[in-house]
């Protein structure tokens, strides 16, 4: 066991491995002259004397990144989008096809190809991926030889348009490449609800080595998903070769799962133990990628715990019926075409129903500085004591998760939610500390029924610390939209149900 007597020597250590890290990584030895030359397809306005950088993606349509003549290899790839479309990140989908084949080797939804599931927005940064912006700026650093042709799309699989999305695909021109050159890929598959069989992340023949892994969970049950196992099997063998001891240590982390990161490892989405809650990781086998020869499997155990509505312990170990999906990352050769098409848009996500402000009733106290259009709500009240209340309704009796798309800005002040009068939570700070965001705030699950007006209310508790002194006399807010989840409408939430059925038939 390494032992050190003083801080210099830990530090000496740290500085010595994250070293040998950095030098996994290095894409070029900087060292030696460089034979290839660079290049750069990009959403740049071709007049460079003027802005207008963005492109636009109708309902239905596509958008050519760059179609390259190889030999060659993209190393960076960047993206920032705006559109009204909540979930684009399940609805806008990455494809990738090489040397004139007419179907993708690379075929995931922009989100999850980037780190992120469930078309939610997080930011995180590692050593292949990052995201910031709030979930808006997106960036890669795959390496994806192509020999002959390289064409990258983007696939707006939605019923919005894009009115901006923005990119950088940046790539090698190279002379040749190695005979022994291996095609990168990505494939996304979910499975809702899962079942007792393991969930498949990759089934493929040929030779290459595995480099990563995104993973994401929608829970529909309570209690914690992720007792499950890890297994590759590699080259046809029947028992894996490797076999992990459980979801979160596969991800480098234990004991359950809380949101972190690292260069290889991570959880950039967590929301908790809950039906409804969302979570997604990442590993990438930089420095441990797994070969394969003829074939490769990799599966993931769908196990957990399960407790009732009330908390009453089901078993430690039992299936589960989660939302669960993943992306598979790989290099292989030859390049494989991915023929299976990717689910339905509407089915890569849970059915939330969104609601624009803009159509609910809403008012607010003193009403001084309140606006209410189709945009939705504003507040610009310049007590700190006032309060804005939006009233809905749901069409039907159930469990449902109330969220909301408020605005963080400079004039942001502290507000306590509460639902039909009882608070929730503790007060939110809507001030922006960058700049100004619109960003997916929870409000929590709660028992609502039909027919029945329900009041969400934001009341004011003062002053921002992070206001600036010149900006202090408001205390604002704003709301685009209510996004609503009934658990009763996940596939899986029904066994919670059922099991909360027979506990109550055990005590009468």
């Amino acid at each position: 066991m390494l032992k050190f007597k003083t801080t210099a020597q830990v530090t000496a250590f740290m500085i010595l491995m994250l070293g040998s890290v950095d030098r996994h990584l290095e894409a070029q030895d900087l060292t030696r002259q460089i034979d290839w030359v660079p290049q750069r397809a990009s959403s740049a306005n071709p007049d460079i004397t003027k802005n207008g950088d963005a492109r636009s993606i109708p309902p239905g349509g596509e958008l050519v990144l760059a179609d390259l003549e190889g030999p060659g290899v993209i190393n960076h790839i960047w993206c920032t989008i705006a559109t009204p479309d909540i979930f684009h990140g399940r609805s806008h989908v990455v494809k990738i096809y090489y040397d004139n084949r007419d179907k993708p080797s690379v075929q995931v939804p922009l989100g999850d190809f980037f780190g992120v599931g469930h078309g939610a927005a997080a930011d995180y940064k590692s050593a292949i991926t990052s995201v910031s912006s709030h979930g808006r700026a997106r960036s890669c650093y795959w390496k994806m030889p192509f020999h002959q042709r390289a064409r990258v799309v983007v696939a707006n699989e939605g019923t919005h348009r894009t009115s901006s999305f923005y990119f950088y695909v940046d790539w090698q021109k190279h002379d040749s490449l190695p005979d022994d050159t291996v095609y990168f890929h990505a494939q996304y598959l979910q499975e809702n609800p899962t079942s007792e069989d393991d969930f498949v992340l990759l089934d493929t023949k040929g030779r290459g080595h595995y480099v990563g892994t995104v993973f994401s969970c929608q829970q529909a049950e309570q209690g914690w998903f992720g007792e499950g196992d890890d297994r590759f099997f590699v080259d046809g063998e029947d028992y894996p070769s490797l076999s992990g001891t459980g979801t979160e240590d596969y991800f480098g982390d234990a004991w359950g799962f809380r949101q972190f990161e690292t260069p290889y490892f991570g959880v950039p989405l967590w929301e908790g133990y809950l039906p409804g809650d969302r979570v997604t990781a990442y590993r990438w086998h930089i420095t441990d990628p797994v070969p394969f020869k003829k074939s490769l499997r990799v599966q993931m155990e769908t196990r957990g715990s399960v407790y009732t509505e009330s908390m009453e312990f089901l078993g430690q170990f039992l299936p589960r019926q989660d939302f669960v999906s993943g992306v598979a990352f790989w290099y292989q050769w030859p390049a494989v075409p991915l023929t299976e098409p990717l689910p339905p848009v509407q089915d890569r996500t849970p059915p939330w129903r969104i609601i624009p402000v803009g159509d609910l009733t809403a008012s607010a106290n003193p009403n001084l500085g309140f606006t209410h259009t189709k945009e939705g709500i504003r507040y610009q009240c310049p007590q700190p004591d006032g309060s804005v209340e939006v009233e809905f309704t749901v069409p039907e009796d159930g469990t449902w998760q109330v969220n909301a798309i408020m605005n963080y800005g400079l004039v942001g002040g502290i507000y306590q939610p509460s639902l039909n009068g009882t608070d929730v939570g503790g007060p939110i700070d809507f001030s922006a500390q960058g700049a100004f965001d619109w960003l997916w705030t929870r409000f929590d699950l709660h028992k609502l029924k039909a027919g029945e007006t329900h009041r969400l209310k934001l009341t004011g508790k003062g002053r921002s610390p992070y206001v600036r002194t010149r900006l202090a006399g408001m205390h604002g807010l704003a709301m685009s939209h209510l996004v609503l989840l009934r658990l009763e409408d996940l596939p899986g939430y029904e066994k919670l149900v059922r099991a909360a059925e027979a506990t109550k038939d055990t005590e009468q």
